[in-house]
């Protein structure tokens, strides 16, 4: 009896959710998608979510986007690739105001690049808040920039409640780069929504083999193997068509390739897309290709599958967890592999060797699915929520392994100034303002 309770209690239970992150809309990528999906279902699901990130351009305060989710686009001045300059105290006045003003149980942090997203779940660790965590990327080991990294990552987890990975690759990779214990790593991937990546082959140009690639043209993403690769097959292949879709700082190097070797017949850039525009261009394609370096979690595969292209990709990071073999052919990360894998699937192209579109689509569907993401972090908010809050002194005593003296200071300067907050602007004032608000 007291077990079906307890399961009763639980599908009951409804949980204050604040989101952070650096990365949100109007951005887009898989992190802004992933944090926007999640929040929709978990809003459907009874909950209540609150975003947190900095201003874009002239958006600056509090949107309303679709369901009603709040989104604060705070006046912070990016330092550097979309993130914020990590102060750590700067903004413990505004953030305080914010979680406590929303109620907010659970911060949710996303993407280890977030400078932001670390800084509001410390400070709700700080305020006695549960904090959770997703890893969207895979980081390396030797480069200063990594070591870096890692070890700013291996500060911020010190007290997070639980972590997400989106691969059992990126998980194995956080949990070693990290120093986070593994039983408080859970894999849950990503999603796509089928209902708007459905495949139209009537798009789709019966004379020529058409090649897509949509991504953030940037070193990580392999544009120099992806230059390499169309040098390689368009003088082969007459009848071979590239259309490239993304921006970044390495569009140069595709403009050059197209202008100065006379390929504009047969490579095709249409520059940054909205994410409402990627469907239309997947479905004009035969091939996808994806020649990234390293990937936690490709959700451009996926979306390809949906629209019932034929996936090549290179097989790094969590890449090959992702689809069956039936719909992609994983390469190494090297020319001569990836024009292998290309040729591979132009051939089964020209022999009808292809799973039906729709049939794609329909497997897609039963392999992600956001409800399902979103059911199983609700299990995860479920299972911290018992979690009891640590004191000061075993926090300090915690951050205090990851072997950086100096952060304790900034920890206690932290709460130092959150106990000053609570003198000047205490919590009954806070709830006094928000109640004259709505009414």
């Amino acid at each position: 009896m007291g077990f079906h309770s307890e399961i009763s209690k639980r599908k009951q239970r409804r949980h204050v959710i604040c989101m952070a992150s650096d990365f949100f809309f109007p951005n887009t990528g898989g992190v802004e998608e992933h944090i926007y999906n999640l929040s929709q279902c978990l809003i459907k699901r009874g909950h209540k979510v609150v975003v947190i990130t900095h201003s874009y351009g002239d958006r600056v305060g509090i949107r309303y986007l679709t369901a009603g989710l709040k989104v604060y686009y705070l006046p912070i001045t990016v330092f550097y690739s979309q993130c914020v300059l990590p102060t750590m105290i700067c903004n413990v006045f505004l953030l305080r105001y914010i979680l406590i003003r929303e109620s907010i149980e659970i911060v949710h942090g996303h993407s280890a690049f977030s400078v932001l997203g670390h800084e509001v779940s410390i400070i709700g660790k700080l305020l006695g808040l549960k904090t959770v965590f997703t890893d969207h990327s895979l980081f390396g080991f030797a480069d200063t920039s990594a070591v870096l990294t890692n070890k700013y990552l291996q500060m911020c987890l010190t007290e997070c409640d639980h972590c997400i990975c989106v691969s059992h690759t990126g998980k194995e990779n956080t949990v070693l780069r990290a120093k986070v214990k593994a039983h408080k790593v859970s894999v849950i991937p990503n999603a796509v929504d089928t209902y708007t990546f459905t495949p139209d082959p009537t798009k789709r140009n019966p004379d020529v083999i058409t090649i897509v690639i949509v991504s953030r043209l940037v070193y990580r993403k392999g544009v120099d193997l992806m230059a390499a690769v169309i040098t390689e097959m368009c003088p082969r292949y007459p009848n071979l068509r590239f259309i490239v879709g993304g921006d970044g700082p390495k569009m140069w190097l595709l403009q050059e390739l197209r202008e100065r070797k006379g390929y504009q017949h047969c490579v095709s850039l249409l520059g940054s897309l909205k994410h409402s525009e990627v469907r239309n261009v997947l479905v004009k394609g035969d091939i996808f290709l994806n020649t990234s370096l390293t990937e936690a979690y490709c959700m451009a595969i996926v979306e390809a599958a949906s629209c019932g292209l034929k996936v090549v990709s290179t097989k790094v990071g969590g890449i090959p967890e992702v689809l069956p073999d039936s719909m992609i052919y994983l390469t190494e990360p090297t020319v001569e592999s990836l024009v292998k894998g290309v040729e591979n699937a132009m051939r089964d192209i020209t022999q009808g060797n292809i799973l039906c579109p729709y049939e794609c689509n329909k497997m897609i569907r039963k392999m992600y699915h956001w409800m399902d993401v979103t059911k199983r972090t609700e299990i995860i908010y479920d299972s911290i929520h018992l979690n009891k809050n640590k004191p000061l002194g075993m926090q300090l005593k915690n951050y205090l392994s990851c072997g950086v003296w100096p952060f304790l200071l900034v920890i206690s300067l932290m709460y130092l100034l959150l106990q000053l907050a609570e003198r000047l602007y205490k919590r009954k004032n806070i709830d006094i303002a928000k109640d004259l608000k709505l009414n």
